[in-house]
């Protein structure tokens, strides 16, 4: 019997140690959203998956979906986020974004706007970095999961095609009422 084979895009969004050799990876994947995928003898020397699969990273991948779960069969690497960010606020928007989204993103089901939104604002942030694009990452992540409802106030956050260009433009007041949502999103969560 025969698996069927995923080539798909996929952020590294966490990783441990399993058996001797073996690794276990989160990924967020395009069209199966977040799932844990087994990788056989990457900690070895000699694996050509080890480099690619670091955190942080965007990678195409092979997956194979069996009994037991989600294999990775091959991997190309596109970009690490995290070591091609250039400042310090930078780095810290790639990790909070993706400790928000293993916190929050549960479950293979596909996200495909919210990868493309996440993956376009972690990589135009790697360059130069907009004092709430953080925030505005946020209140889209959460909104696009359902864990903030529409209001008018988030109306232009929530309905530009740039994150970045919104947080360039975004006043105290919507920054406010973007804080407030947030909070009560991880409230109401109890996430």
């Amino acid at each position: 019997m025969s698996y069927k084979t995923y080539i798909t895009e996929a952020l590294v969004c966490g990783s441990k140690a399993s058996n001797t050799s073996d690794r276990s990876y989160l990924l967020f994947t395009r069209e199966a959203g977040m799932l844990y995928a087994q990788a056989k003898s990457v900690r070895e020397e000699r694996s050509k998956q080890r480099f690619a699969l670091q955190e942080f990273s965007y990678v195409r991948s092979t997956l194979i979906h069996g009994k037991s779960g989600w294999r990775i069969a091959g991997v190309e690497p596109i970009l690490n986020l995290y070591a091609e960010a250039h400042t310090r606020e930078a780095r810290a928007l790639v990790r909070n974004s993706i400790v928000l989204l293993r916190r929050f993103l549960t479950g293979a089901d596909p996200h495909e706007s919210l990868f493309d939104d996440v993956l376009r604002t972690l990589v135009a942030s790697r360059e130069a970095y907009v004092s709430y694009t953080e925030l505005v990452l946020t209140v889209r992540v959460l909104y696009a999961l359902g864990y903030i409802a529409p209001q008018a106030v988030h109306k232009d956050v929530l309905d530009a095609e740039d994150v970045i260009a919104v947080a360039r433009t975004i006043t105290p007041e919507i920054a406010r009422a973007c804080e407030k949502a947030i909070d009560h999103a991880h409230k109401e969560s109890q996430l």
